[in-house]
């Protein structure tokens, strides 16, 4: 009853048919939290907007409640906090953390630490202010302080952000008693990509590029998000065809991440043959997405309006048939996964994240369906085509490594037969429409279920289509606190696997 008071009250959120954009008072922002809180609703994302001339500044929060989104927005005067929502959605301590460094909007919160900054720019400065910040002189790197765990035997053991590999840079301090861990607190955002800067000084029709290497292994998935906040706003139908093609695109970028993650996964178990079949599956999906698309892993696949590249008969013929055989080869591969019992005490019982907790913490996407946590925005507020080709859901409730390789295995068959299906009955007509000129001053939101989870992106565009504001949000933020509790009680060495069961982005935090 409560939330349907709010959503009387609310306007058209453009992008999302069911979706509802509500200004309220500084009074009403928490209770808004709240309501949707108590009927079981998500916090999607949160991100503050700073003056714009006459602009207001103000702070935004997008959730998902009753199936579909509701995007409440507080306008701020200069220097004024508002109170922080982490009480009822942890994930949201960081989301605010990192707006205050972007933004210099601050909420009232008991962690106000900074989470991207890192001595970056200057304390008083801020990237989406104008002017930009000044470039950095060499002082001293901040003190930040980490939660220290005290009593007899406990040490620390501090991993990254260097790590020994190709990897993104993040920093793990351990807390630990002999090797059983106590403790994890993560620092991220090293990078300062500048991504949303960045966004503010590119024209609307040009920034898909930008949008599909805020993560480039979400590449689809945020210029598709990105794409659909841009035509809502344009008003713009995009064409069956393209849609199908995009959805395509979608889910094969669903089993790249897939086939690469089991075949890691079996390595860190020890397993060697593993990493070996799933990385040659990998690739000889790759090379046919290359031949049929253009493009090993598909940066620029999305543009406004449709996509930008259609295979031929042949081409798609080939793919059909190349994920055909990735789908029965994985199924061989996981009967061997399951018949290996070294394989299957390390993945057994590791990283437990129980149901409720999931459920408090608000973990979303595959780690969240392999703990209890159902919602598959394919599946629960579809889009074109996704309307019609629903995939079947999957999902676990035991909550370990375990668990999360299953929801893979499920998932590679599922989306297997999602490409073969939309392929085989790909519509005929344009594969893309023009771009009518979009509507300045108004939010549109993109919202799809990328393979880690549901990848959101807010637009606002300012007179003569400049972007006013873009928050380009990945599920990481929601999983990677959770990650630190899954770890809990389990022994140093088995973090590895527990942290690549997960696989979260680094990159969708350097924003």
């Amino acid at each position: 009853m409560a939330l349907r008071k709010w959503r009387a009250r609310a306007g058209r959120l453009a992008g999302q048919p069911a979706g509802a954009l509500l200004p309220v008072a500084a009074d009403e922002w928490v209770p808004v939290a709240t309501d949707v809180a108590a009927t079981g609703g998500q916090l999607l994302a949160l991100w503050t907007t700073p003056r714009d001339g006459a602009t207001a500044a103000a702070v935004s929060a997008a959730y998902l409640a009753d199936g579909a989104p509701l995007v409440a927005r507080l306008a701020l005067t200069d220097g004024q906090r508002y109170r922080g929502l982490q009480e009822l959605f942890p994930a949201a301590a960081r989301m605010q953390r990192a707006a205050a460094d972007l933004s210099g909007i601050h909420a009232d919160a008991p962690d106000e630490r900074p989470w991207l900054r890192h001595a970056a720019w200057p304390a008083d400065q801020a990237p989406l202010l104008s002017p930009p910040p000044l470039p950095v002189p060499p002082w001293t790197v901040d003190d930040y302080a980490f939660v220290r765990v005290t009593g007899e035997g406990v040490h620390e053991v501090p991993v990254g952000p260097v790590h020994a590999g190709i990897i993104e840079p993040g920093h793990f301090r351990f807390s630990i008693v002999g090797e059983k861990v106590l403790r994890l607190e993560e620092r991220l955002g090293y990078v300062h990509k500048g991504i949303e800067r960045r966004f503010t000084e590119l024209a609307a029709g040009d920034a898909h590029r930008l949008a599909a290497r805020v993560c480039g292994d979400s590449a689809v998935a945020y210029s598709w998000a990105y794409c659909q906040a841009l035509e809502s706003l344009a008003a713009t139908i995009v064409p069956p065809r393209a849609t199908a093609l995009r959805a395509v695109g979608l889910e094969l970028e669903r089993l790249q991440n897939h086939l690469g993650d089991l075949g890691a996964l079996g390595n860190d178990a020890g397993f060697a043959f593993g990493l070996a079949q799933f990385s040659r599956l990998k690739e000889e999906l790759t090379r046919a997405i290359a031949s049929a698309f253009g493009q090993r892993y598909l940066l620029d696949l999305v543009v406004p309006g449709g996509v930008a590249a259609v295979p031929d008969a042949i081409a798609g013929r080939e793919l059909g048939a190349v994920v055909a055989r990735t789908a029965s080869r994985v199924r061989e591969l996981r009967g061997i996964y399951g018949e290996h019992a070294g394989v299957r005490d390390r993945f057994a019982g590791a990283g437990i994240v129980a149901p409720e907790l999931a459920r408090r913490l608000g973990l979303a996407g595959l780690a969240g369906r392999a703990s209890g946590q159902s919602l598959d925005l394919r599946v629960d507020a579809p889009w074109p085509p996704y309307d019609r080709f629903r995939p079947k859901p999957c999902g676990r409730d035991d909550g370990d490594v375990a668990a999360r390789v299953d929801v893979r295995f499920d998932e590679v068959e599922e989306s297997s037969r999602l490409v073969r299906a939309l392929l085989d009955d790909l519509p005929e007509g344009p594969e893309r429409a023009t771009l009518a000129s979009p509507v300045e001053g108004e939010l549109g939101i993109g919202l799809i279920e990328g393979w880690r989870g549901p990848v959101l992106v807010a637009l606002e565009l300012a007179a003569g289509g400049r972007i006013r504001r873009c928050h380009p949000h990945d599920p990481s933020w929601q999983n990677w606190p959770v990650l630190e509790h899954a770890v809990i009680g389990n022994i140093v060495p088995d973090f590895p696997l527990i942290n690549k069961s997960f696989n979260l982005a680094y990159s969708g935090h350097d924003l």
